[in-house]
């Protein structure tokens, strides 16, 4: 008898942000597939390639989730980590760096914080 195996569940915008809120430190790809049972890695690469996630879409579903306080902020950065010898790494591509003034060949590692 042929056994079925279930097809990984393919992430959605909601699954990203809640990992997003959930994970204040750790945003890489390979954390979000350790601690998503019912999503493959390769499913959350796609999801990540190919969505347009614009700070509109992240705030719409986080909005409702902070406490606005008048000595309070929230603050989202974008590093570009310089991966010019790590041309084999899938996530790796030409993009431009503030603080290089330039293109360099990287990894984006985003992340979050509250104060």
């Amino acid at each position: 008898m042929r056994q079925v195996v279930a097809m990984p569940k393919r992430p959605s915008r909601l699954d990203y942000c809640q990992y997003l809120l959930v994970s204040p430190i750790n945003h890489t790809l390979t954390n979000f597939a350790d601690h998503a049972d019912d999503m493959s890695h390769d499913a959350i690469n796609r999801f990540l390639r190919d969505e347009k996630m614009t700070p509109y879409l992240v705030w719409d579903n986080v909005r409702d989730l902070i406490a606005a306080v008048p000595t309070g902020c929230v603050v989202f950065d974008d590093t570009i980590i310089d991966k010019d010898f790590s041309h084999k790494i899938e996530l790796v591509r030409r993009q431009y760096s503030g603080n290089a003034h330039g293109i360099i060949i990287g990894l984006t590692q985003n992340s979050s914080s509250k104060a």
